[in-house]
């Protein structure tokens, strides 16, 4: 299957090689980032890339990024909501107020922005319908130590979930959520680094390329049919006990 669809940070980690992925399966990708040079890069290596250079926090950017698209591709099969940051890792009372508000507006109010105009496409659009994949994480069920504010944000990604899957269930539009524990991205290769370089064993991690895997079978199938919740994940991390 091949269709249409818009993914967030696109310009690195999980959404590059997912935007990669959907790409070379003969998508039109809507990559949407703030880095546009890389969104640039990106489409001198592939055909039908929508550069969309935005933040996910600007309302006006987010709306006209989305309807560029659609007018561009001619309509939104699936959104991955796929946008997020870590922070810092500190105790509440160290974590400082503006690192909070960032993580806040990139998790949350980025995440709730994206799905808003996607959904409102989708809804317009003709054949109405399409699919929004957001991207929580396992600490979207078990933090880590912290993560305070990665894991409220994330939290609040389980409840988006299941709020557009009840709004969207008698208008033909599907949402889902990966939660996904430690991808090799060149952020968590560079952990690794950093890990041996101080004599450390490192977290168990797996190959990017199933958590794309996963992302695109969750967007092949049929409106008929929905991954509600998957978690992928390295087999050796201890999030089934952790806690």
């Amino acid at each position: 299957m091949s269709g249409t669809i818009i993914i967030t940070g696109a310009s690195s980690g999980i959404g590059r090689a997912t935007a990669e992925a959907f790409l070379e399966a003969g998508w039109v990708v809507g990559a949407l980032a703030r880095r546009a040079e890389a969104l640039d890069e990106l489409a001198t290596k592939y055909d039908h890339v929508v550069p969309l250079p935005a933040d996910v926090s600007d309302p006006d950017a987010v709306e006209k990024a989305v309807a560029r698209f659609a007018e561009t591709a001619g309509r939104l099969d699936v959104l991955f909501n796929n946008a997020g940051m870590f922070g810092v890792a500190e105790y509440i009372d160290e974590v400082p107020l503006d690192v909070w508000n960032k993580v806040v507006n990139v998790n949350l109010h980025g995440m709730f922005l994206m799905a808003r105009a996607a959904f409102g496409q989708m809804r317009g659009q003709s054949p109405r319908g399409g699919r929004i994949i957001n991207n929580g994480s396992i600490s979207a069920h078990v933090p880590r130590e912290k993560s305070v504010a990665y894991t409220m944000t994330k939290h609040a990604v389980t409840g988006l979930t299941k709020a557009l899957s009840l709004d969207g269930r008698d208008i033909d539009i599907a949402c889902g959520q990966i939660d996904i524990g430690n991808a090799r991205t060149p952020m968590v290769e560079a952990q690794i680094e950093r890990a041996h370089a101080a004599g450390k064993e490192p977290d168990p991690s797996m190959d990017v390329k199933h958590v794309v895997d996963a992302v695109k079978y969750m967007a092949d199938l049929p409106l008929e049919a929905n991954v509600q919740f998957m978690t992928v994940m390295a087999r050796q991390m201890p999030y089934i006990g952790r806690g």
